[in-house]
C-alpha cells in the first residue's frame, strides 16, 4: 500500500461536536498532538460538524475550551466541515464523472429488504448493487419521484490491508464491504467521505484514532485510492475501561475534561495521566510535557485496553500540586475560595498554600482547607468548649496570649517555640494547650500545625479571639 512519503509529519484531531470533549477524545488528541510535536510536525484541529441535528455551538466551544485548558493548541484550524461543502460536492462530481461513484435510486425500504434476503440466505446483510453500473448491465428505469443517493463503487475483489501503527497488519476482504453511500438524497456528503477529502486536502500523514474506527479505515483507504490520493498511516487506539473493567462511562468519571478543571485537577497532571493510558516510557510514571514530547513514539503505544484509575489520577495530581509554586497555587485557588463564599484577600495565600499543599490531592481541597483562614469564623460548639476549655485551660490560654502579644516576630517557628516553652512551664502535654488554642482561635479541634496556622491568621485576629475566650 502506498503511504505518505512527505517529510513533514501532519496529524489531526477531528471530533464531532455532539457533546463535550471526553476523556477518550482528549487522549486521542494528546497522542496526535505529541506525535506531531515530537517530529516537529503540524497538528491540525478539524471539527466534523456535518451531523447538523446533533452538532451544537455549545459543544464546539466545549471542545475548544478543553483543548485550550490542556494546552494542546493546534498549528492549523479549527477547520469546520460545514464550511467545506462546495469542496465535497466538487469531488463527488469528479467521482461520478470518472465512474468511481454512481447514483443509487433504491429506497431505504428496498435496501432493508435486500439485507433481509441476504440474512435469510446466511450471507452478510448488504446492498446488492442494483444500481451499480457494470459493462453489459442494464440498469432499472429511474424513478421519477425519487432523489438518489451517491454510492462509492467499492472494489468487489481483493483485500484492503494496512500496517496499523498500533495493532499491526490488518486485512479486510473487499467482498465484506458495501458500496458506501457518500452523499445523501439532499446532496449532503456523509462522514466517511468528508473525512477522506479532508485528510487528502490537509495532507494528513498519520491518523491516530480510537479502534471503533477500524471498520471505517478500509472504506476510507479505497476512496483515497479511487482519488489517486496519498494514503496516511493509520493507528487505532484501544478503548479506555473503567476501574471495573467495563467500558468507561459517566459513572466512572467519563465526563467533560472541563469537569476535571472544575474538580480541581491541574492540566499538567491530566496530560501526564492521560499519556499513561496506553503509552509508556519504561517505568516512568511522572514526566513533564516536554519529556512526553521528547519520548513519544507510536512503538510504545499498547495494543491492550487502558484502565481508568481515579486513585492514580489523584496521586499524579497531588504530585503536581506539591511541585507547584505557592504563587501559582494561590492564583489558581483564589477563585475557588470565592466560589465557596470565602475572601482570599484577608490573608496572604502563599503561606496557606505552603502549609496545605503536601496533603492536598486537588485544588478544591486546597480551597476548602484555605477556608480556615478565608471563610467566616464559626465558633466551636458549646459541647467542645465545655470538654476542652475549662478553667485550667483558660489560665494557660491567658498566659499564652500575654506572651504572644509581645513576641518580636509573629512567625510559625517563633510561635511553635513559645508553645513548647509553655508546655514545660505549665507541666502539661501538647493536647492540653494545642486543642484549646485551636478551638478558640479557629473553632476547630483539628488543624494543620497550630504555630503555622496562628502565624497565617495574624497577631491581631488571634489575640482578639483569645481575649474573647478568656473573658
Amino acid at each position: 500500500m502506498t503511504t505518505s512519503t512527505s517529510s513533514a509529519i501532519r496529524t489531526r484531531f477531528a471530533p464531532s461536536p455532539t457533546g463535550y470533549l471526553h476523556l477518550g477524545g482528549a487522549r486521542t488528541a494528546l497522542f496526535s498532538w505529541a506525535f506531531a510535536r515530537h517530529h516537529q510536525g503540524v497538528f491540525v484541529l478539524r471539527i466534523e460538524d456535518t451531523d447538523v441535528a446533533r452538532s451544537t455551538p455549545e459543544a464546539v466551544q466545549a471542545i475548544l475550551d478543553g483543548m485550550q485548558w490542556l494546552g494542546m493548541q493546534p498549528d492549523e484550524g479549527p477547520f469546520y466541515q460545514m464550511q467545506r461543502m462546495d469542496r465535497y460536492r466538487e469531488v463527488i462530481a469528479q467521482m461520478l464523472q470518472e465512474g468511481t461513484a454512481y447514483y443509487c435510486y433504491s429506497s431505504p425500504e428496498e435496501v432493508e429488504a435486500m439485507r433481509e434476503k441476504a440474512r435469510a440466505a446466511g450471507m452478510k446483510p448488504r446492498y446488492d448493487g442494483t444500481w451499480r453500473p457494470e459493462p453489459g448491465k442494464t440498469l432499472p428505469a429511474v424513478p421519477a419521484d425519487r432523489k438518489p443517493v451517491v454510492r462509492f463503487k467499492n472494489p468487489l475483489e481483493g483485500v484492503t490491508s494496512w500496517d496499523d501503527l498500533i495493532k499491526g497488519p490488518i486485512a479486510i476482504d473487499n467482498a465484506e464491504l458495501d458500496d458506501l453511500i457518500i452523499a445523501r438524497p439532499d446532496g449532503t456528503p456523509t462522514y466517511n467521505f468528508c473525512v477522506v477529502v479532508d485528510d487528502w486536502d490537509m495532507q494528513i500523514t498519520h491518523v491516530l484514532r480510537g479502534d471503533d474506527h477500524v471498520n471505517n479505515t478500509p472504506r476510507q483507504i479505497n476512496i483515497l485510492r479511487a482519488l489517486n490520493a496519498t494514503l496516511p498511516q493509520y493507528g487505532h487506539l484501544p478503548m479506555i475501561l473503567g476501574p471495573d473493567g467495563q467500558k468507561l462511562s459517566k459513572r466512572h468519571g467519563a465526563v467533560s475534561v472541563m469537569e476535571y478543571d472544575k474538580a480541581g485537577y491541574l492540566p499538567e497532571a491530566m496530560i501526564n495521566y492521560l499519556a499513561r493510558l496506553g503509552w509508556s516510557h519504561g517505568d516512568d510514571e511522572l514526566f513533564s510535557r516536554e519529556q512526553l514530547i521528547q519520548w513519544f513514539d507510536t512503538h510504545s503505544l499498547t495494543k491492550s485496553a487502558a484502565q481508568w484509575d481515579p486513585k492514580k489520577l489523584n496521586w499524579v495530581n497531588a504530585h503536581y500540586i506539591k511541585q507547584s509554586s505557592d504563587d501559582d497555587l494561590a492564583e489558581r485557588v483564589a477563585p475557588r475560595i470565592r466560589d465557596l463564599g470565602g475572601d482570599p484577600a484577608v490573608v496572604d495565600l502563599r503561606p496557606v498554600m505552603a502549609l496545605l499543599k503536601d496533603r492536598a490531592e486537588t485544588l478544591n481541597q486546597l480551597a476548602e482547607g484555605a477556608m480556615l483562614f478565608c471563610g467566616p469564623y464559626e465558633p466551636a460548639s458549646a459541647e467542645l468548649l465545655a470538654e476542652h476549655v475549662d478553667h485550667a485551660a483558660r489560665l494557660v490560654l491567658k498566659d499564652f496570649a500575654a506572651k504572644a502579644s509581645v513576641l518580636p516576630d509573629w512567625s510559625g517557628d517563633v510561635l511553635e517555640a513559645l508553645i513548647k516553652a509553655m508546655l514545660v512551664d505549665h507541666g502539661i502535654k501538647m493536647p492540653k494547650l494545642a486543642i484549646p488554642l485551636r478551638l478558640v482561635t479557629t473553632g476547630k479541634k483539628q488543624t494543620p500545625a497550630i504555630g503555622a496556622v496562628l502565624a497565617i491568621m495574624g497577631r491581631e485576629r488571634v489575640l482578639q479571639r483569645l481575649t474573647a475566650a478568656i473573658a
